[in-house]
């Protein structure tokens, strides 16, 4: 994923010269996880921005770049350090365009390494999609694959609004896969639907994917298996369509269960297939406590979580 995200950063700057990035250490150094690494040597200093440690900086100065014709694609280091920008990101791009009657639009991706995973403890570790997805005039897609990385990317970068481009940062080296050379989009708000099955749903995004597909294959599952992608907008037809077709469903996903994007999911198909079901929706999460610095593999959804969830639906 890191090198499928290199590669689209790299040729989206040579595409157009209006697309800048910036953010802590993204320049000489590549940033933390090297998403960005020698683009610099490439585009120079006027386009790659090295900025001080200061989010809100970080997301102003990119606002005000976004709303006069620049492009850029701003990273916040680790998701967790985002929140000193929240007021700019929920209270200033997202309603600009609505705010100013379409005068004036933010067509801004804000890139951030989220979740956990690599043991970065609680303030390294955070998963906070539903703060954004609560929040209308953004989008906010995850990607759980290097394929999918560079085509919503690509996809984010052809929008004339604010994206929010959550990056699983423990999927950053954890696989590959075949990626086409060239630019090429992932329609934003379209699931992919992974698996075929008839007997049980499982409704996942992110980080969660590669252990729900390793659950569903290494036991077996008779499973409908749906990568949302796209947490704003949501595929809700796919995920209406899925929970009708086996009456049986689980929501796996890695952020506290409390107002999480499972919750949503959830009352989904409660209004809208709920004469369908054949049992209790039951969602596998992360729990609603700090992140841990240590054991992290108890807090994270597992094999063993969701065949327990599995063992629920079809007994029941």
């Amino acid at each position: 994923m890191v090198q499928s995200l290199n590669g689209s950063i790299d040729m989206l700057m040579a595409e157009d010269e209006k697309v800048i990035v910036m953010g802590e250490d993204v320049g000489r150094d590549g940033g933390v996880f090297r998403v960005t690494d020698n683009l610099l040597n490439k585009y120079g200093d006027e386009r790659v921005l090295d900025t001080p440690l200061n989010e809100l900086a970080i997301i102003g100065m990119a606002t005000g770049m976004a709303m006069y014709g620049l492009k850029p694609i701003a990273e916040i280091q680790f998701q967790d350090y985002i929140f000193p920008a929240f007021d700019q990101i929920v209270n200033n791009i997202a309603k600009i365009r609505y705010r100013t009657g379409g005068r004036f639009s933010v067509p801004l991706i804000i890139r951030t390494p989220y979740g956990g995973g690599v043991r970065g403890g609680l303030y390294h570790s955070q998963s906070g999609e539903a703060y954004f997805a609560h929040t209308a005039g953004l989008t906010v897609v995850t990607p759980s694959n290097p394929y999918d990385a560079r085509g919503l990317l690509v996809a984010a970068s052809r929008r004339n609004d604010p994206v929010i481009f959550l990056e699983p940062k423990r999927l950053y080296r954890a696989g590959k896969t075949e990626v086409p050379d060239g630019l090429f989009e992932v329609e934003i708000g379209k699931a992919a639907r992974l698996r075929e099955g008839d007997e049980l749903s499982i409704i996942t995004y992110g980080s969660m994917v590669p252990t729900v597909m390793s659950t569903v294959e290494k036991n077996g599952l008779n499973a409908d298996v749906l990568d949302l992608r796209t947490i704003l907008p949501m595929d809700v037809d796919a995920i209406i369509t899925t929970a009708r077709k086996t009456g049986r469903v689980i929501i796996v996903h890695e952020a506290p269960r409390t107002l999480g994007v499972g919750a949503e999911i959830s009352a989904l198909i409660a209004e809208r297939a709920v004469d369908s079901l054949l049992a209790p929706i039951i969602r596998v999460t992360g729990y609603d406590i700090p992140y841990p610095y240590s054991h992290e593999e108890f807090y994270l959804p597992d094999e063993k979580r969701i065949m327990r969830a599995v063992d629920r639906v079809i007994k029941y």
